[in-house]
């Protein structure tokens, strides 16, 4: 072929090209190696970025292990209420404990220097006792020493006779009509009653006057 006829035909046919002569490829197209390389790392590091947590976010908890968490918080709660409670109630034990054993200790004191206090009028019944002829005077002054030394203790007798019918401090035994009294009255005495630093130990027996 001449060159006159390449010159009017210049897309010559695959075939009809020189030998060693190829055709370029346009850089970039999809089938250039090195742009799917640069596709797969970008679609790596997108992974990458979406799968690491961020390290200043906290896991959340489940429901399961926030209420496993409180109860153990109320369990540690409960047990130092009652470890408390034990403390408190041992140191009740303890103070009432040494309540009684100073009470006892108070009772023993008492009585003990009470006994010493009445020795003497023991004493003097003894003496009245071996004394010949009427004895009535001797035992009058014993009484009295006993009464002298009952009333530092706080021992007061009750009042009774003409004195109005008190229930708590007065027991009747019997009503009697009595023209001369008012309704009420106490008339007669069987038996005297005391009251121990002004708490009644025992009533008096008191016969009451009654209106017919």
């Amino acid at each position: 072929m001449s060159s006159e006829e390449n010159k009017r035909d210049p897309e010559l046919s695959d075939d009809a090209r020189p030998e060693g002569e190829t055709v370029e490829e346009a850089e970039g197209s999809p089938v250039d190696p090195a742009s799917l390389e640069d596709r797969e790392e970008g679609a790596e590091e997108t992974a990458d970025t979406d799968a690491e947590p961020d390290a200043g976010e906290e896991p959340e908890l489940d429901e399961a292990t926030v209420l496993s968490v409180a109860l153990e918080a109320t369990r540690r709660e409960r047990d130092q209420y009652l470890d408390a409670l034990r403390r408190l109630k041992a140191e009740f034990e303890n103070s009432r404990k040494r309540q009684e054993r100073e009470r006892i200790r108070i009772l023993s004191l008492a009585s003990e220097r009470l006994v010493q206090e009445l020795l003497p009028v023991l004493d003097n019944l003894d003496r009245a006792l071996e004394a010949p002829g009427d004895i009535r005077e001797g035992v009058q002054a014993t009484r009295d020493q006993l009464a002298e030394v009952l009333g530092e203790e706080g021992l007061l007798p009750v009042a009774s006779d003409g004195q109005p019918f008190d229930p708590n401090v007065h027991e009747a035994v019997m009503g009697q009509v009595s023209e001369e009294h008012e309704e009420g009255t106490i008339i007669q005495t069987f038996q005297r009653g005391y009251v121990l630093n002004g708490k009644p130990i025992r009533p008096a027996k008191v016969v009451v006057a009654k209106q017919v």
